[in-house]
C-alpha cells in the first residue's frame, strides 16, 4: 500500500539589551532582510526519497535553476541529476518498484494535464509514457510483488472522468482495467494491484462506495456517505487480505476517525484512532502487513499516536533528534532504513536516515541551509470566538525582536477553501514578519482538519460567514492592540485570493491594500469554467457554494465583480494564464471593471503558468511586486528590486 536554533538567537538578543541600555530596549535592531531568492527560489535540496531495495537515494535538486530528481548511492557521493527538465522543474516523482525507473510527473505551462515520463536508471534513456495532448495522468497504485507495473487513471477516452489503466514499464503498453461509468470520482486498488474499489458521485453530493471481488467482478454499492460525511470520508486502500477497507470516517462522530469497514457488508468493524475535534491528518502503514502502525492528528502541532508497540521506540527517539514537528516520508521495501522529515517554524526543512534495527539517525540535508544566516520568526498557534460562538483556530508570526503592538498586519488566506494552514516553515509568514509585518493566517470555517461540524459550517458562506471569521480574525488582533487597525492587508491565492477581492469589496474600510492571487471574481462564471475532470464534484461545488442557474442572484450576492464600486483601497491581483481551476478570465473581467471606474490596480499576468506559480524566476518576480505593494501602503521594508 502506498501510505502517504533559536536559543543563541534569543540569547544573544537578551545580552544585547542587557549591554546596551534602556534606550535599544525600546527600539531594538531589526533582522537582517532575507533576500528573496532565499525564502522563495529553489531549495537546495528536497522530497528525499529511498529506493525499494534501500540501495539508493532520490531527491530533487536544481540544474541551472530547475529542479530535477537527484540519485545517489547510499554511502557513497556519487550523486548525479538523472533527469533533465530544463522548463517549469519537477514537483512529483516516485521510484518504480522495479528499483531501475524514476517516475515523473509534468505538464506544460501550469496546465495540469500531467504526463508521466519513466527515466530508465540503467539506460539513462527518459520516455513519455502517456504522449496525449489534453490529458490529465494520476498515478493510483504502485506494489513490490509487480515490479514492472503501475497503475494510472487517465481522461484519455473522455475529458470528463479518468478511467484505470495497468500500465507496463517494460514494453510501453496499457490496458485499461476499470472504465468510469462516468460518475466516479476516485479509484481504490488492493494488494494485487487490483482495482476494487470506486467512490462514485451522486446527485445530490452524497458518494457511494463501491466495491468488487476482483478486476472482473461486477461492482456493488457497499455504503452510502450522505453529504455532510462527504468532506470527511475518504479509502486509503485494502488492508493485505482485502476483506476491509482502510478509510477515515466522520459518520456516527463529529471528527474523521480511521477505521476498517468490512468489505462484504460496509459495517464498521473496528476504530483505529480517533479525536473528538480532530480528523486523522496522517497514517503510518506497513508497506508488508498494511497494518496501521501510528495514526497523527493535525492540531496547533501535528501529534502522533503510535499503535504499534514494534516501532513505539522508534517515535519516541525520532522525537528528540530535533525541535520541529516530524514525519516519515518513505522507506524500502526490507523496512530497515526509514526517511524522516522535520519541519519547524523558524528554520528550514531537515532529513534524516533512521536505521529501523539500530534506531540510528544520520542526517542528510537541510533544504532551505542559506536560512542559517538568517533570525526568522516563530510561528505561534492562536484562537478566538467568532461572533456567533464558533471557536477559530490560526497562527500569528510576528517580527523577530518586535513588540506585538500596534503592527502593520496582513490576513494571510489560505486557498481551498477545504484545506487548512499547519504549524511548520511558511515562506510567505517568514516574508511578511521579516519585512515588518504581523502575519494572520486562519483556519475560518469550512476549513479541513476540525471535524464536519466546523467544515460543513461553511456551506454556502463563501463571502458570508467564512468572511466573518476573517473579520473577527482581524478585529481581535486590532482589540489585543497587536494590530494598527490603519494598516491591515488582506492576501491570499485560489480562495485566498478570492477572500482578498472580498475584503476589497465587501468590507473596504476594514482593509487598505489588498493582494488577490489566482482568485475568482464571478461564482457563475467560475463555477462554469472548471476542469471537465471535475464533473463528479460539481454537485459538492453546487451544495457549499451555490448553484449557478438555480441560485444565480445568490451567486451574484457573493461575488467581488458586482460590487466594484466598492473597491476603495489599491489592489494587486496576479494570474497564471494557464490555469485550469480559476480562468484568465477571473483576473481579467474585475480588472476591466476596476480600469472603467479608474480604481488603482496592478496586474501581473504570467503567461508560462497555471494555478500559482511553479518556476522561481516568476515566483520572485511575482513576490518581488508585492513587497513593493505592501510597503507603499504598509510601511514594510523593501528589498531593492532587481534591475
Amino acid at each position: 500500500m502506498n501510505s502517504r536554533n533559536a536559543c543563541t538567537i534569543i540569547l544573544a538578543v537578551a545580552l544585547g539589551w542587557a549591554v546596551a541600555g534602556s534606550a535599544l530596549a525600546e527600539k531594538p535592531a531589526e533582522a537582517p532582510l532575507i533576500p528573496r531568492e532565499v525564502l522563495f527560489g529553489n531549495p537546495a535540496r528536497t522530497n528525499m526519497q529511498i529506493s525499494p531495495d534501500g540501495t539508493r537515494m532520490s531527491y530533487l535538486a536544481p540544474v541551472d535553476n530547475v529542479l530535477n530528481v537527484w540519485v545517489k548511492t547510499v554511502g557513497q557521493d556519487d550523486d548525479k541529476a538523472v533527469t533533465n527538465d530544463s522548463n517549469r522543474g519537477i514537483r512529483m516523482y516516485f521510484w518504480a518498484a522495479d528499483n531501475r525507473h524514476i517516475m515523473y510527473l509534468q505538464d506544460v505551462g501550469g496546465n495540469e494535464n500531467w504526463r508521466l515520463y519513466g527515466a530508465d536508471l540503467e539506460s539513462g534513456a527518459i520516455k513519455d509514457l502517456t504522449p496525449y495532448d489534453n490529458v490529465q495522468v494520476q498515478v493510483l497504485g504502485r506494489e513490490k510483488q509487480f515490479p514492472d507495473e503501475l497503475l494510472i487513471n487517465m481522461n484519455k477516452d473522455n475529458p470528463q472522468v479518468h478511467d484505470v489503466y495497468r500500465l507496463n514499464l517494460k514494453s510501453g503498453d496499457m490496458v485499461k482495467v476499470a472504465e468510469n461509468p462516468g460518475n466516479v470520482a476516485g479509484w481504490v486498488s488492493d494488494s494485487q494491484l487490483q482495482v476494487r474499489g470506486a467512490i462514485a458521485a451522486l446527485p445530490d453530493g452524497s458518494f457511494e462506495l463501491w466495491v468488487r471481488d476482483n478486476d472482473q467482478g461486477e461492482w456493488r454499492t457497499l455504503t452510502t456517505v450522505d453529504p455532510d460525511n462527504a468532506l470527511t470520508f475518504g479509502p486509503l486502500g485494502f488492508t493485505r487480505d482485502g476483506k476491509s477497507i482502510i478509510a477515515i470516517d466522520a459518520r456516527n462522530a463529529n471528527a474523521g476517525r480511521l477505521v476498517y469497514i468490512d468489505a462484504t457488508t460496509g459495517e464498521v468493524i473496528r476504530v483505529i484512532a480517533e479525536d473528538p475535534q480532530y480528523d486523522v491528518s496522517n497514517a503510518f502503514i506497513h508497506p508488508d502487513t498494511y497494518e496501521v502502525q501510528a495514526v497523527a492528528f493535525a492540531k496547533d502541532r501535528e501529534e502522533w499516536k503510535v499503535l504499534d508497540p514494534a516501532i513505539e521506540a522508534d517515535f519516541a527517539a525520532i522525537a528528540k533528534l530535533q525541535r520541529g514537528d516530524f514525519q516519515v516520508y518513505d522507506r524500502d521495501d526490507a523496512d530497515r532504513t526509514w526517511l524522516v522529515g522535520f519541519t519547524v517554524d523558524n528554520g528550514s526543512g531537515a532529513y534524516y536516515a533512521w536505521d529501523h534495527a539500530a534506531r540510528k539517525a544520520t542526517f542528510l540535508f537541510h533544504s532551505r541551509p542559506e536560512l542559517k544566516k538568517y533570525t526568522l520568526a516563530t510561528m505561534e498557534p492562536i484562537s478566538f470566538t467568532a461572533r456567533d460562538g464558533l471557536t477559530v483556530h490560526g497562527y500569528l508570526t510576528l517580527p523577530p525582536g518586535k513588540k506585538a503592538r500596534n503592527l502593520p498586519l496582513v490576513l494571510n488566506v489560505h486557498g481551498g477553501p477545504w484545506h487548512r494552514d499547519s504549524w511548520g516553515y511558511h515562506g510567505e509568514a517568514q516574508w511578511l514578519a521579516n519585512r515588518g509585518y504581523a502575519c494572520l493566517q486562519i483556519n475560518f470555517r469550512g476549513s479541513t482538519g476540525y471535524g464536519k461540524e466546523f467544515v460543513n459550517a461553511g456551506d454556502r458562506e463563501w463571502g458570508g460567514k467564512m468572511h466573518d471569521d476573517l473579520v473577527d480574525a482581524v478585529q481581535w488582533a486590532v482589540k489585543k492592540g497587536i494590530a494598527d487597525p490603519r494598516k491591515i492587508a488582506i492576501y491570499g491565492g485560489s480562495y485566498g485570493g478570492y477572500a482578498a477581492l472580498v475584503g476589497a469589496t465587501f468590507t473596504p474600510d476594514l482593509f487598505c491594500c489588498a493582494v488577490d492571487i489566482v482568485g475568482p471574481s464571478n461564482l457563475i462564471s467560475f463555477l462554469n469554467s472548471v476542469p471537465p475532470y471535475w464533473s463528479s464534484m460539481l454537485a459538492t461545488f453546487h451544495r457549499r457554494i451555490g448553484h449557478p442557474e438555480n441560485d444565480a442572484e445568490f451567486l451574484k450576492s457573493r461575488s467581488p465583480l458586482f460590487k466594484v464600486d466598492q473597491i476603495k483601497i489599491p489592489m494587486l491581483i496576479a494570474q497564471g494564464a494557464n490555469d485550469p481551476r480559476v480562468k484568465q478570465a477571473e483576473s481579467e473581467q474585475i480588472v476591466a471593471a476596476m480600469k472603467e471606474r479608474g480604481i488603482y490596480h496592478e496586474y501581473m499576468l504570467f503567461p508560462d503558468e497555471g494555478h500559482g506559480f511553479a518556476k522561481p524566476e516568476n515566483r520572485l518576480k511575482f513576490y518581488a511586486a508585492a513587497e513593493q505593494f505592501l510597503a507603499k501602503y504598509l510601511g514594510g521594508r523593501a528589498e531593492v528590486a532587481a534591475q
